[in-house]
């Protein structure tokens, strides 16, 4: 296992039409989309061999970051939609996330699986999360998986019972 880094801190600032990431890089965004229920943004992924273009959701009421990368060939996974448990500050202009280490991959109709919890359990024995931050990140981890499998792994299922519709550029 690598290092243990502190959380992840992405910005999404609409106003300027730019997403920062944890390095401080900022990249142009295509398109950023307010919902009720979250913010959608579309964005190319200049510089990354893996991927050329990433579609996310933020849902701030379910501590989720749903993102779709569009792999390059060579790059494929075997997912469709990746999963990063945040916390999620909203405001008119900007939001921030805050990576709380646990991710998740799904297999639309398949499965899924959860990823990092060693990340979890080392920050959070180093001081990096407080306990309260790690319960709260595996409650959302449960939840997930929970209502995921009640769904039988299908996304647009599981969100549609809570009145979410996502829409995609190319899902």
């Amino acid at each position: 296992m690598e290092p243990i880094h502190p959380p992840k801190i992405e910005i999404f600032d609409l106003a300027a039409g730019v997403n920062t990431d944890p390095k401080g890089i900022e990249r142009e965004v295509e398109q950023y989309r307010v919902a009720e229920f979250g913010l959608y943004l579309a964005r190319p992924a200049p510089g990354r061999k893996q991927f050329d273009y990433l579609e996310s959701w933020l849902l701030p009421g379910l501590g989720l970051r749903l993102t779709d990368f569009w792999f390059t060939p060579g790059h494929e996974r075997d997912q469709d939609v990746y999963f990063d448990v945040v916390t999620i500050d909203t405001g008119a202009r900007v939001w921030r996330t805050t990576d709380l280490y646990l991710d998740l991959v799904l297999r639309e109709g398949r499965g899924l699986e959860v990823l990092d919890t060693d990340e979890l359990l080392a920050a959070t024995s180093a001081g990096l999360l407080s306990p309260a931050e790690a319960h709260r990140a595996l409650e959302i981890v449960y939840r997930t998986v929970a209502g995921l499998a009640a769904h039988g792994y299908r996304l647009d299922d599981w969100l549609s019972s809570m009145d979410i519709e996502l829409s995609w550029k190319r899902r």
